[in-house]
């Protein structure tokens, strides 16, 4: 089995979790990180046991790097894609692909004419619950599906970057719908094109923070007339939701990601108990393994199997750029009031 070199873009919140998701894969480690926080990086390099890099050119350039992983800042995947293809490296870039469909356009065209190796990290499809959920739909279980449900919430981003609306390319919808989006998508079949969107989305809460959208709602039409919804928020309290309902027309299927199998009733702290969890005591909800629970052990696995064998991940950058196309067509509809069309640019689609 060959040995593969993993570069780490980010060595944030993001960054460790991708890191770790990469526990159980035969033969491929972390070599190499980079990051612009010092600190950040001292603190990976001594975690990981990985050589630190202060820039993004300067790990895509390391000679034991073989795959980058690009697990920073929405503001950062275009030039940190690029400067992978342009190094010759494989790269797998988290959601959102791109802040817009331009940006992640501009990415899928990168890798193409580099002829390099490339995946997209949507780690919720991945959720071996969701797994579950999809081998269900396609044996029939339910019936022809006639509507998806995605409802995704927690009180507000852990990181400034996400504040910055104009910096992040969006609020609560791109953030978190870009789950849902591709929930639909995978669920559905991803031959089945989205043709037209309605979203509204609204600074509710955090007007203080951010001029982005802190709530919003979404429903994505298409081809064949049927419907997702994505319910997503920044001021939920509670810890994290994440919750995908699957309607047929002989059954239905509930999915709940935010609610675990362990609840209890706490009067001290017992530390970290789950992303984006509001209270350290009274009633919690432990997460026992949050990055194979969330998906990453299994996505990160896809991702090296298939760089490794060259063949085409489950998640490709051509679905993170349809996903930014949908969303693109959100925020329009957020502007305008009506339904938008989905534009899908097909040279960037095909292939």
């Amino acid at each position: 089995m060959r040995p593969v070199g993993v570069g780490m873009l980010g060595a944030g919140f993001i960054g460790e979790f991708h890191t770790l998701g990469l526990r159980y894969v035969p033969e491929a480690r972390v070599v190499a990180h980079a990051d612009a926080s010092p600190e950040r990086r001292e603190a990976f390099a001594a975690r990981f046991d990985s050589r630190p890099h202060a820039t993004i050119e300067a790990l895509c350039a390391d000679p034991e790097v073989d795959l980058v992983i690009v697990s920073l800042p929405n503001h950062l995947h275009r030039e940190a894609v690029l400067a992978a293809a342009a190094a010759g490296k494989a790269v797998a870039c988290t959601k959102p692909l791109g802040r817009n469909a331009a940006e992640a356009a501009d990415m899928v065209g990168a890798v193409r004419a580099a002829g390099v190796w490339s995946a997209y990290l949507e780690n919720v499809v991945f959720n071996l619950d969701l797994m579950r959920v999809k081998e269900m739909v396609d044996a029939g279980a339910i019936g022809r599906v006639t509507t998806i449900r995605a409802r995704e919430g927690h009180s507000g981003p852990h990181a400034a970057h996400f504040w910055d609306a104009e910096l992040a390319g969006g609020g609560a919808l791109l953030d978190m719908a870009s789950h849902g989006t591709e929930v639909a998508r995978y669920l559905l079949g991803k031959d089945l094109a989205a043709t037209e969107v309605f979203a509204w989305g609204a600074t509710l809460v955090h007007g203080a923070r951010t001029t982005g959208e802190d709530n919003a709602v979404m429903v994505i039409r298409f081809e064949d007339g049927r419907a997702a919804t994505c319910d997503v928020s920044w001021t939920s309290k509670g810890g994290l939701e994440g919750r995908f309902e699957v309607y047929g027309d002989a059954g239905r299927i509930v999915h709940d990601m935010g609610t675990g199998t362990i609840r209890a009733f706490i009067e001290r702290p017992a530390g970290y108990l789950g992303e984006k969890a509001d209270a350290d005591t009274g009633w919690v909800f432990p997460v026992p393994d949050e990055v194979r629970v969330h998906g990453h052990d299994a996505m990160l696995a896809d991702v090296v199997e298939s760089f490794r064998a060259g063949r085409a991940p489950q998640e490709t950058l051509r679905d993170g750029y349809i996903v930014n196309c949908i969303l693109d067509s959100a925020y329009r509809s957020m502007r305008s009031g009506r339904w938008e069309p989905v534009v899908v640019d097909p040279e960037v689609a095909g292939g």
